[in-house]
């Protein structure tokens, strides 16, 4: 059985996780990486790090043999939580890195531990300058099975495509004669028996991809493709079952037949796949922009009216932008403990932090005023759809819907339950 498709909120979180990660660098080769796959003993892992602490402690600089023995121990702590690796097995980064705006000697320990989408295959250790995600990265390309039908009047080829992992299924000859008529028989009557060999052969090929493709529960789409115009037949006719019929995402035109036509196809496939998505993003907003159009009544946008219909658990389905560069920041005095929130744009962090400084708390007076906790507005406001099990969709910028929600709505809107009271 397939693991559950992760939510567009879930890939959010951690791509964005993997890009800060993968920015980072060590002043040194003093960063850890270790993979554990499922079934691997957290003892197999324990055990490589203290073989890897007594190698370490052989490294000449002082500065980065302290950060890599450190990095190992705070590792292996993070390790001891765990009983087993669980069902998709565990990625952990640790490591000492240089303050942002900072050189040499201003690094602090930072330690990541991170479950992937799907099982890792791979057991890793890696101390280097910089935290190896790019095996977690590769996850997070489309994952769901795609079918590719090859098909033109000489042979058929069925294949499956998940991830970068092609599988050929099948590959089956037509025997249907050529073009060219036999001699000693009429045109008509020879085009008459070639018309029944293709309609058999295409039947055979539609049983054969109904029998392949039908028993997937991920497959997301088909690619039909082959040289010449015989994929378009095949493709009018009744040859597919229905539900397949309407999954098809393109038709393909390939130079080639067989396997070298199912590679060109999966050079054009992250393109097709890539659409797949945005037509789910378009469909969404599509909905949204309905209620818009027609003042149902059912919709409201910006993050002050959305906070407050998440609060009421008037939201069905919570709206943001991928683009947003928002924090939500608890401000707290620390002479009274007075707090506030404020949203606050990334790039006006720094300026909003300077002028709190000496600013009088609302309620004491006292200059004690600071930034105790900052959340990117995304996670905020997901959290608060939490409480009420409302859908997150996370909307690129990719299609034009996803720029209206960005430019027009603010990057922020919803789909009510009820109707909010104005």
């Amino acid at each position: 059985m397939s693991a559950p498709k992760k939510s567009s909120l879930e890939l959010f979180r951690l791509k964005k996780t993997l890009d800060m990660l993968t920015k980072k660098e060590g002043s040194h080769t003093e960063l850890i990486t270790l993979y554990i796959p499922p079934g691997k003993q957290i003892s197999d892992a324990i055990n490589l790090l203290r073989d890897e602490y007594g190698t370490a402690s052989n490294i000449k600089s002082n500065v980065t043999r302290k950060n890599v023995l450190d990095a190992i121990v705070k590792v292996q702590q993070r390790l001891k939580l765990f009983k087993d690796p669980g069902e998709n097995g565990i990625v952990i980064f640790a490591g000492a890195l240089p303050q942002e705006g900072g050189g040499p000697g201003t690094e602090r320990m930072e330690t990541y531990v991170i479950v992937p989408p799907e099982p890792i295959k791979l057991f890793l250790y890696r101390c280097d300058n910089r935290f190896h995600t790019e095996h977690l990265q590769e996850m997070l390309r489309e994952k769901e099975t795609y079918g590719i039908l090859l098909v033109d009047a000489s042979d058929a080829t069925i294949a499956t495509l998940q991830g970068k992992r092609l599988e050929i299924v099948r590959q089956m000859y037509s025997g249907v004669a050529g073009k060219t008529r036999a001699g000693g028989q009429s045109a008509r009557r020879y085009e008459r028996l070639r018309e029944m060999q293709l309609n058999e052969y295409f039947t055979r090929v539609g049983q054969h991809a109904n029998e392949i493709f039908l028993p997937i529960e991920n497959l997301k789409g088909i690619i039909l493709a082959g040289p010449g115009p015989t994929k378009y037949d095949f493709q009018k006719g009744d040859y597919l079952n229905y539900q397949l019929k309407n999954k098809i995402l393109d038709v393909v035109d390939t130079a080639y037949v067989e396997e070298q036509g199912i590679k060109e196809v999966v050079d054009k496939a992250p393109e097709i796949m890539k659409k797949v998505r945005y037509i789910e993003e378009k469909q969404i907003m599509q909905k949204f922009l309905y209620e818009v159009g027609h003042d149902t009544g059912f919709i409201t946008y910006g993050e002050a009216e959305v906070r407050q219909a998440l609060q009421a658990g008037a939201v069905r389905v919570l709206l943001l932008s991928e683009s947003l560069d928002t924090q939500r920041v608890t401000v707290k005095c620390s002479a009274c403990g007075y707090s506030e929130q404020e949203t606050v744009k990334a790039q006006n962090m720094v300026t909003f932090e300077q002028n709190l400084a000496g600013k009088p708390c609302p309620k004491c007076q006292a200059p004690s005023l600071a930034v105790a906790e900052k959340m990117d507005i995304v996670d905020d406001l997901a959290q608060l759809a939490e409480y009420s099990s409302t859908e997150v969709e996370v909307i690129s910028t990719e299609t034009e819907e996803g720029q209206m929600l960005k430019n027009a709505f603010g990057g922020i809107a919803a789909m009510l339950r009820f109707k909010m009271q104005t």
